[in-house]
């Protein structure tokens, strides 16, 4: 038996039947890339033998009475694989509006907590896809958010998938054994034989937060910038609501080379700035054409990644808040504002271990808490917390395969609750990022225009940035003009060069 972080438990008490805690992906598998022996059975077979890769696809929730502590993992001594591995055929005429209502619809369900908490559905008829082939397939994801986080769902994946056509053969035979259900005094037992343990890690914690909060170095870089954005200061908007009864999704492709050329081509800005700078125009421009914008900036939540190299599941997750700048109008603006705000929120993220916060409020308090919360609908009814979720996962430059055939894209979820809702999944696959749109009818009824507002944000960045380059190269001419006279020097050409650059970028932010 394995007990839950605190991170991980609240996203067991915040579920419900109108915000199910699971998060997912629908992986496109083009019909042209598949071997004669691609199918149902073939897949099935492929999962059964790798079950022994991951704890996730074996272990089922137990749930402490009374919430007197958080829940506990214990390997499912009724696991059938049945269960878990769906199998659909996609409504006519089988193309991107069906799929995507598919997988909104798949995910808009509560996962069962007397099983592991996860399914894959097989889906079959994908006829009318641009740029896949007739009769192609799909797989559609879903894991409960308190099993994984973004990182460690895709590293389950890549239990499933290989790097290659061919099937990878694990060796070794699979110890795996059942346990009995624990009893009801057992689990209170173990609940409490832990509460000391959480005292003496509660003053160590409050040792490294003195230590980190008076670090001289971390001190004077607080001091020297603008704090980012605090929680509950972001403004009220379309997205900050009580959720309506149906999920919507969507997902779109962009070319990743696109991504980092604006990335190569704007000094000191990251991929994660560019993305984050496409949404922010995608939902600018959104907002605008429903006459929904508002007039100062939309504040987003990215997560941040705390997890080391070393195997394991659960949550190892950070956040920091980032404006948006979506009040400002110039694309290349907008980026550099946005640049300027990562750093702040970064430095601040660093200062104090927020994500272990939580590990010593009493499970009993967080339970009941985050139950009023969800069961009373509070979410929609105060300012929101921020805005957007965005969250970035990183995936593999190589195709994958699932029993053999190809997967052509992937398109990311994760769940929203009432004022919260709408949230960015940016996946990396293979020379290209999607943007995975989650929300429901009443907030996003149309997640392709929205799409299709990130595609023109990036074409509007790409102009920018072309139109700044040229305003940098004329910079470069008129410095090399103005001093005629002296003998070609490669250094001293070099670093006129480099002032000029600096001079220009100067003058863009003012």
């Amino acid at each position: 038996m394995d007990m839950l972080s605190a991170l991980d438990a609240t996203f067991i008490y915040l579920e419900s039947e109108h915000s199910p805690m699971a998060i997912g992906a629908v992986y496109v598998i083009d019909a042209s890339d598949t071997p004669k022996s691609f199918s149902y059975d073939s897949w099935y077979a492929l999962v059964e033998s790798r079950l022994k890769l991951s704890k996730v696809f074996r272990e089922r929730l137990v749930e402490v009475p009374w919430d007197l502590s958080f829940p506990y993992w214990v390997r499912d001594p009724g696991f059938n694989l049945d269960a878990h591995l769906l199998r659909a055929t996609l409504p006519a005429p089988g193309g991107m509006t069906e799929l995507m209502q598919l997988a909104a619809d798949t995910w808009g369900q509560v996962l069962d907590r007397e099983r592991p908490l996860w399914d894959i559905t097989f889906v079959e008829g994908l006829d009318r896809i641009d740029g896949i082939a007739k009769g192609s397939y799909a797989l559609i994801t879903k894991v409960h958010h308190a099993a994984v986080d973004g990182k460690a769902s895709s590293e389950m994946m890549s239990a499933l998938l290989d790097t290659s056509a061919e099937i990878r053969q694990f060796g070794g035979e699979d110890n795996w054994q059942p346990e009995a259900l624990p009893s009801t005094l057992d689990v209170v037992a173990r609940s409490w034989s832990k509460a000391g343990g959480k005292v003496l890690e509660l003053a160590g914690l409050v040792g490294k937060v003195a230590l980190k909060t008076v670090n001289p170095q971390t001190t004077r870089r607080l001091k020297k910038i603008e704090p980012p954005p605090r929680l509950l200061s972001a403004p009220a908007s379309l997205f900050n609501q009580p959720l309506s009864a149906g999920r919507t999704f969507w997902g779109k492709n962009f070319d990743f080379d696109r991504i980092r050329a604006i990335r190569k081509a704007v000094p000191g800005v990251t991929i994660n700035d560019v993305v984050l700078a496409v949404c922010a125009g995608g939902l600018r421009s959104y907002l605008s054409g429903k006459g929904e914008l508002p007039a100062k900036a939309l504040v987003a939540m990215a997560p941040i990644s705390i997890r080391g190299d070393e195997a394991g599941t659960g949550n190892q997750v950070s956040a920091m808040l980032v404006s948006l700048a979506t009040d400002i109008e110039v694309a290349l603006d907008r980026l550099l504002h946005i640049r300027a705000n990562t750093q702040r929120s970064k430095v601040q993220a660093k200062a104090l271990p927020a994500n272990k916060i939580t590990e010593f409020l009493p499970s009993e308090t967080l339970a009941a808490a985050a139950r009023v919360y969800t069961r009373t609908r509070l979410g929609g009814m105060h300012r929101p917390f921020f805005n957007v979720t965005i969250t970035n996962v990183p995936g593999p430059p190589v195709p994958l395969y699932a029993a053999g055939a190809r997967i052509h894209s992937a398109f990311g979820m994760a769940p929203i609750l009432d004022g919260l809702g709408l949230i960015l999944v940016v996946l990396s696959y293979h020379g290209r990022i999607s943007i995975g749109i989650s929300s429901c009818k009443q907030i996003v009824p149309d997640p392709d225009n929205m799409a299709e507002c990130f595609a023109r944000s990036l074409d509007d960045l790409e102009r920018a940035v072309s139109l700044a380059d040229q305003t940098i190269l004329l910079a470069e001419q008129q410095s090399e003009e103005a001093q005629p006279q002296k003998a070609a020097d490669p250094l001293q050409a070099f670093h006129d060069a480099n002032q000029a650059l600096d001079q220009a970028i100067e003058s863009l932010e003012d």
